[in-house]
């Protein structure tokens, strides 16, 4: 317990050349950065905030394939999704596991015939190992329909997944640390020259501005990689960089006390012909979203956060109520959230209708190469990340093998605890009965909240402990000093905010008082102070 964490957040400059520079630490850059150093390629990473600070930590946080897509004919999107739902779910069970969700039917959105073949064919798509399939189901004889309005006689069941979309990123992070990259948060690339056969580029972080030599350039930026291109991105040529556009799409999500009492979730249908999802969050709360709305293109700058609005606030509050027996109203909600997803521009005027598909733009002609990120999703976010290793690798010259189909990541592999993994749905389970025999004196809710924070590596945390007090003193309930020590060593954690909203949502469970108590903490280790840009009087701004 005498680590230093100011030692700790001091690390080292990034080196003076690398293979790869990649600009953003999103779920696609930490994804690409994962992907090309397990390829052996030297990668220097640049995140201007914190890993999954802005639209990878402000998702529904599902592994799904996308229902709703079917409508628009997006049937190889949906496909692509529906193949990497148990290629993850067997990565990473500790943050990822299956989620069945409850279609109440409303005659007037969809016809039932309608429903039961886009199910139909969710259901076979892609082949399915661990999730189950599709049926109907009588919500007058079941459980799914108690907290609905009785005129929900009947519904359908379907399988897709949820994840830790902040843990996700951070887990991708730690590979490719663990592969050797060079990943800096909090620092940002403010120029980036193409030269003929490599990029110069200036980093500007915690630690002053240090020049980076690398021979290809990966612009992952997310909302920002149109900007970025346009403005701190310049080539010897006069040849434009930035060639597509993005429409930036706010999805605001809301947090209310726990709505009913089943481990499943809804996905309703709107008179506007949009779902929202309620699914259940954190054990004590209902999480609800999510919305559609169009941004302009300078709405993020300065590296600024979405805030949600009242009246997103008030619509999904409406929509949710069309179903629920018991209405919810603004007074109901303990926090909000909001991210922006940079989607390609394909000129569709509904929102809710631009593709989720990504489109990866290899740019090698007439200089180093350069690949930029257009649009994607979570779910798709390793795909995406081995298609661009393979075209780095190709403008390089050099093809090196994808192997990320079949790998775990960081506390994933359980087996340490649990010999051969069986399914990952159930593999976590066993993991808490093995942390119980070998940790008994573990309180069971702080035993559970670990292991679904580290999996495998659970034992990084606990250290040599043998006993509670030697997990140090508890800064807020749940939240030992032991654990902050490693976030801060092993995990980037500079902030209470990185801590309570991204590494976990703790700050959702704390009292002011309690979230305070985890500031205090941090501005006692000599580190420095990020802007608190994410707590919850912020999030709560419309109220």
């Amino acid at each position: 317990m005498t680590a230093s964490p100011a030692a700790a957040f001091e690390g080292s400059a990034p080196p003076a050349s690398c293979d790869v520079l990649v600009v953003g630490g999103g779920i696609n850059g930490a994804g690409i950065a994962r992907d090309l150093a397990g390829r052996g390629w030297s990668v220097v990473l640049a995140e201007a905030s914190d890993f999954a600070a802005h639209t990878s930590s402000s998702s529904t946080k599902l592994i799904h394939g996308g229902l709703r897509y079917l409508e628009y004919y997006e049937f190889s999107l949906v496909r692509k999704a529906l193949q990497e739902r148990e290629t993850l779910l067997r990565s990473a069970p500790h943050i990822m596991w299956p989620l069945r969700f409850v279609m109440p039917h409303d005659a007037a959105m969809r016809p039932a015939w309608m429903i039961r073949i886009g199910l139909f064919l969710y259901d076979h798509l892609a082949r399915r190992e661990v999730l189950p399939g599709s049926t109907g189901v009588n919500l007058r004889q079941s459980p799914l329909g108690a907290p609905l309005k009785a005129q929900y006689t009947r519904g359908f069941v379907y399988s897709d997944g949820w994840v830790d979309d902040a843990r996700l990123v951070l887990l991708n992070a730690l590979d490719a640390r663990d592969k050797g990259a060079s990943l800096h948060t909090r620092t940002t690339v403010v120029a980036a020259r193409r030269q003929a056969d490599h990029w110069l580029a200036t980093l500007r972080g915690p630690q002053g501005e240090f020049t980076v030599r690398a021979r290809a350039l990966v612009n992952a930026a997310g909302p920002w990689a149109e900007s970025f291109l346009r403005e701190h991105a310049q080539s010897a040529k006069t040849e434009a960089l930035a060639t597509k556009s993005l429409r930036l799409v706010k999805g605001s999500h809301i947090v209310v006390r726990r709505a009913y009492e089943h481990d499943h979730a809804y996905i309703f249908q709107n008179p506007d012909k949009r779902i929202i999802f309620a699914i259940p969050y954190e054990n004590d709360f209902t999480l609800i979203g999510t919305t559609d709305v169009e941004l302009p293109a300078d709405a993020l700058a300065g590296f600024g956060k979405a805030q949600i609005e009242e009246k997103e606030v008030a619509y999904l509050c409406e929509q949710a109520s069309r179903y629920f027996a018991k209405p919810l109203t603004l007074a109901d909600v303990v926090w909000t959230y909001a991210g922006v997803r940079p989607l390609l521009d394909d000129a569709s005027g509904d929102p809710s209708a631009v593709t989720r598909d990504y489109l990866l733009e290899p740019h090698s002609d007439g200089g180093a190469p350069l690949l930029s990120v257009w649009g994607g999703k979570i779910t798709t976010f390793r795909k995406l990340a081995e298609d661009a290793a393979d075209m780095v690798g190709g403008m390089l010259g050099d093809r090196r093998a994808a192997w990320t189909e079949s790998a775990y990541l960081p506390g994933g592999d359980l087996r340490e605890w649990i010999g051969a993994p069986k399914r990952p749905d159930t593999d976590f389970q066993r993991l808490l009965t093995a942390l119980g025999q070998r940790h008994a004196w573990l309180p069971p809710a702080l035993a559970h909240r670990l292991a679904r924070a580290y999996g495998g590596r659970i034992g990084r945390v606990l250290g040599g402990a043998e006993n509670l007090s030697d997990l140090g003193p508890e800064i807020a309930p749940g939240l030992h000093e032991a654990e902050l020590l490693y976030l801060v060593r092993e995990e980037w954690a500079q902030s209470a905010d990185d801590v309570l909203w991204r590494r976990s949502k703790l700050g959702l469970h704390y009292s002011d008082a309690q979230r305070a108590a985890v500031q205090d903490w941090f501005r006692q280790q000599a580190l420095p102070t990020p802007p608190d840009n994410n707590n919850m009087q912020r999030d709560r701004s419309w109220s």
